[in-house]
């Protein structure tokens, strides 16, 4: 009775301190990410620097704060300005849409449509607001929520990198800390190693495939900039986003491609050059990820690429570290079992020989 009675007060103090740290699960899970995937460049600083840790990981987390947050902030305020502008205009009824340009109709995939939605929007607005009213409603709402979930993210992200800042200046003692709470689980042998097995896979999911996607679309954005082509940008960030849910850039390459040849602006050896280039820059996923994605993990490659595709389609971006995590960490339980049942078989067998000879 008395163990029953500790095993419930333990259960009720667990699920408390769950609760109590539930609203900041996501921006700590996200920050222990990112102070593992960084920890090493954090050593490689302290070490060529001879900084200490707190001035090293402040060094960090305030440049990650300046590459990714003045940019947003930026944008964010030219957004906020340029949508007080038209509600504005709209409210005084001067309101006018500038007419899309005959460049438009050539755009890959889009041109057309949204060349005639354009045309009619900048000669008859009302018009396409009255007859399309549901249409525009439900893409305004899309778009508002969108931007919620987006600035959300951001700010996640962001102080996510301020808490990375301050786990890697202790991350020593939080080491051996996760070391200690591995091994009171699993023993002191396989703690550590799940421990190493868990950091490595972390690291390789980084590189193997946010790393390569990101590379794969900077070389496919410079080549549809030297292409011309029209929305570059957005075209490479759409391959970014396949190149993380391991959709093959081609998608987007192509038809880009057939833009090129369909317009007929440049000579045929140019486009062919950068025909060429893109193919090469749409491919080059398949042969950086094998090369990147697994390393230093005793884990077959598919195994990390099923937790990870698994994991975002269930839990999202977080998901792509948390599935290929534990997916791993399963892989590596169920041969320990396997190896363990094994060798108590033979040792039985090799004991009943030695008793019995005959």
């Amino acid at each position: 009775m008395q163990a029953m009675l500790r095993l419930v007060l333990a259960f009720g103090v667990f699920w408390i301190c769950a609760r109590i740290f539930s609203p900041f699960a996501t921006i700590m899970l996200w920050a222990l990410i990112l102070a593992v995937t960084l920890y090493p460049l954090h050593l490689r600083i302290r070490t060529s620097l001879g900084w200490s840790n707190g001035l090293t990981g402040s060094l960090i987390a305030c440049a990650g704060l300046l590459l990714l947050g003045v940019p947003i902030v930026l944008l964010t305020m030219s957004l906020i300005e340029h949508g007080s502008v038209l509600i504005s205009e709209w409210q005084n009824g001067t309101l006018s849409i500038t007419p899309p340009d005959e460049s438009v109709k050539t755009w890959p995939i889009v041109g057309e449509p949204l060349y005639d939605t354009w045309l009619t929007a900048s000669t008859n607005l009302q018009d396409l607001l009255m007859n399309h009213g549901e249409q525009v409603l439900a893409l305004a709402k899309g778009a508002l929520g969108g931007t919620t979930d987006i600035i959300s993210t951001v700010g996640i992200f962001l102080g996510a990198m301020i808490i990375a800042g301050l786990m890697m200046t202790y991350g020593q003692s939080g080491e051996a800390a996760v070391g200690r709470i591995a091994s009171a689980f699993v023993g002191a042998g396989r703690g550590r190693e799940f421990q190493t097995l868990s950091v490595a896979t972390i690291r390789s999911v980084a590189t193997g495939v946010i790393g390569v996607a990101a590379i794969q679309a900077l070389f496919l954005g410079l080549g549809y900039l030297w292409a011309e082509v029209p929305g570059a940008a957005i075209l490479a960030l759409i391959a970014l986003l396949l190149g993380i849910i391991q959709l093959p850039a081609m998608l987007v390459t192509i038809p880009v491609l057939a833009w090129l040849w369909m317009s007929g602006d440049g000579s045929t050896v140019i486009n062919s050059v950068i025909t060429v280039y893109l193919l090469i820059a749409g491919l080059a996923d398949n042969i950086l990820k094998p090369v990147l994605l697994g390393r230093g993990v005793n884990v077959p490659m598919p195994v990390i690429l099923i937790g990870a595709l698994g994991g975002m389609v269930g839990m999202g971006l977080i998901g792509l570290f948390l599935g290929s995590v534990v997916l791993a960490v399963g892989y590596q339980l169920l041969w320990a079992w396997v190896d363990h049942d094994r060798a108590r078989v033979e040792t039985e067998a090799t004991t009943t020989s030695t008793v019995n000879p005959d």
